[in-house]
């Protein structure tokens, strides 16, 4: 199988017979893809998840992830958790997901029950499902996908069935709502939404009696890949593996028309028409995505004039203050996404390209290959569906840095044309007035934290991914120093940009987790964070600092990091990287040279 026909596998719509009839072929081909991050994936089912599990493994293979399972019997989830033997246990899962359905719930409402009885069945259903949480949580302290319920496949009481006490679909619904309820308020468990994704694809359909009555499998086989696929969605946001950066063509993907041949008042966006509305609902959608932290970029075969003078129409729904980066020339558009991508200080992988034209979007797999390219086609009603469904830029939560990403990038964009008016690299960092905030980990940035921790890449040196859990438990650990850096100048806040934590072992401090946004490199940021971990280290005692770098396909910018710092190199051949160690018993000079760190 060639490796430039996967991706049509992975587009939405999905094709689910071609997946389920090509897995063993695709496994074969998507296991050879480099830097597979390996992780263990606990499948505890309700009902039967052998073909769950093999289409989860090639939407988290596809995603760079290599998946370890551990299956449970058939609706063993509750046993495997609350007695467990030696399997689960041993197995010791980063990531448990729990596959129930409507088809676990042991006892509905009946029509002679007492409102008393329908709520001590309903305490019934939660403290189930509660027990299992809290034990994962106590005995692992790993991310929990725990599925919602999906409406049931029958109404015995008619339209009545969704609001009388006796109805299962109240039943349902109230049970979803409870579920959600303990999401917010539980930091690893994270809900895979199975109620819209069964709607979406059809009760109907979705309700195969036959299937359950022959394999017990709680969908039909059609929707075994959707479910897959939005499972791995959620993994994927847990270990920052989602984009980051939506960069669109303008021509008949942002607005009807053509620019340059039509005029302002020639191109379709408005209420005038369907197709004009079409292309505002679809500019509506960005401005949200854009809203809750994904970055907007242009990239267009255009003159510049042009392209900018379409953002004056007086219907368009976004503004040139909504791109973090604008790129109209006559450049190849894979060359224009390179340098959109080095302008913004991000990976080219965190790109996704939006583009109607199917020659450009060839292009750009073929010389650009690390930027996703859905197959967006050229009808503009279905734009959204395509976007919203592939799960790119699935959140697991939504923080404060997250809603202030793009002024933070449009921040950097003025630094840069503010930096081309100094003679000196040095004059100009000193004219950006910047002030830092280092300190422990807060439970307050403790979000922020743990995204960050498993989105960066590039400057990264030991590149360890944690769960958010692992981070609360490092916060209380004394056997740990931790810290996280966030920086302001005089164009405004950059955010909580970098993290620090090191493990106390005798008399020295390992530095487990030394990590920055590449939003803010070469400001002297990482001096900054070092001086106060010499600082913190001293406070403890400690009279040295070991640091590791662990070399990948995208952090070697960090290779001499530790020697720029003054570490010196030792030598520990078991080590799959490099060893270095700074010795602050006597007086430690610090590095910082730039930034006025705040008490």
């Amino acid at each position: 199988m060639a490796s430039d026909t996967l991706e049509q596998y992975f587009s939405y719509p999905l094709n689910p017979h071609a997946l389920l009839r090509k897995k063993k072929a695709l496994r074969r081909e998507l296991s050879k893809r480099p830097d597979l991050a390996e992780k263990r994936v606990a499948m505890l089912g309700g009902s039967t998840t052998a073909e769950i599990r093999d289409m989860l493994e090639l939407f988290l293979l596809h995603a760079g992830i290599r998946p370890v399972f551990y299956e449970s019997e058939y609706n063993r989830y509750y046993e495997e958790v609350m007695f467990p033997e030696n399997g689960l246990r041993e197995f010791d899962p980063e990531i448990i997901s729990i596959h129930t359905t409507s088809a676990n719930i042991l006892q509905f409402p009946s029509v002679s029950d007492t409102a008393e009885t329908v709520d001590g069945l309903f305490s019934g259903v939660m403290n189930r499902f509660t027990d299992v949480w809290n034990r994962i949580e106590q005995e692992y302290g790993c991310p929990v996908i725990q599925n919602n319920f999906e409406l049931p496949h029958y109404r015995l009481l008619g339209n009545l069935d969704a609001y009388d006490i006796h109805g299962r679909t109240a039943f349902i619904n109230q049970l979803n709502h409870r579920f959600a309820e303990e999401a917010r308020r539980r930091r690893n468990l994270f809900l895979n939404d199975i109620n819209y994704l069964a709607a979406w694809f059809g009760l109907e359909r979705w309700h195969d009696r036959l299937f359950w009555y022959s394999y017990k499998y709680a969908m039909n086989y059609e929707a075994i890949p959707l479910l897959a696929d939005s499972i791995a969605s959620i993994i994927k946001g847990i270990y920052g593996r989602t984009k980051k950066c939506l960069v669109l063509d303008l021509d008949n993907t942002l607005w009807g028309g053509v620019i340059g041949d039509d005029g302002l008042q020639g191109i379709r966006i408005g209420k005038e028409t369907p197709e004009a509305e079409a292309y505002t609902e679809f500019q509506q959608f960005l401005k949200e995505l854009k809203e809750r932290g994904i970055l907007l970029a242009v990239c267009s075969k255009n003159d510049e004039e042009n392209a900018r003078e379409g953002f004056t129409h007086p219907d368009m729904v976004l503004s040139l203050g909504d791109f973090a980066a604008f790129a109209a020339n006559w450049q190849p558009k894979h060359e224009n996404i390179r340098s959109i991508a080095s302008t913004l200080n991000i990976g080219i992988d965190s790109l996704v390209f939006a583009d109607d034209n199917p020659a450009e979007r060839e292009i750009v797999r073929a010389q650009a290959p690390s930027v996703t390219v859905p197959e967006l086609g050229c009808d503009v009603t279905k734009y959204i569906a395509i976007l919203d469904r592939t799960g790119l830029f699935e959140s697991v939560s939504v923080n404060a840095d997250d809603l202030e990403r793009n002024r933070f990038y449009t921040g950097n964009a003025d630094r840069a044309r503010e930096q081309e008016q100094y003679a000196s690299y040095d004059d100009f960092l000193r004219s950006l007035d910047m002030v830092a905030e280092i300190a422990p980990f807060s439970s307050i940035y403790l979000d922020r934290i743990a995204q960050l921790t498993n989105k960066t890449n590039q400057f990264n040196l030991t590149t360890k991914r944690y769960t958010l859990p692992e981070m609360q438990a490092m916060m209380d650990d004394k056997r740990y120093i931790t810290l996280y850096g966030r920086l302001n100048d005089r164009f405004g806040e950059n955010g909580l940009i970098s993290v620090m934590a090191g493990t106390i072992k005798g008399v020295e401090l390992h530095i487990d987790l030394w990590l920055m946004s590449c939003r803010v490199l070469k400001r002297g940021m990482e001096a900054a964070m070092l001086d106060r971990l010499v600082s913190k280290a001293k406070e403890q005692g400690l009279s040295g600092i070991v640091g590791y770098y662990y070399p990948t396909a995208k952090n070697s910018m960090v290779r001499e990091l530790f020697f720029d710092m003054g570490f010196s190199r030792i030598d520990i051949p078991e080590v799959d990287g490099t060893v270095w160690h700074l010795d602050i018993s006597g007086n430690y000079s610090n590095k910082n040279l730039f930034i006025k760190v705040k008490p």
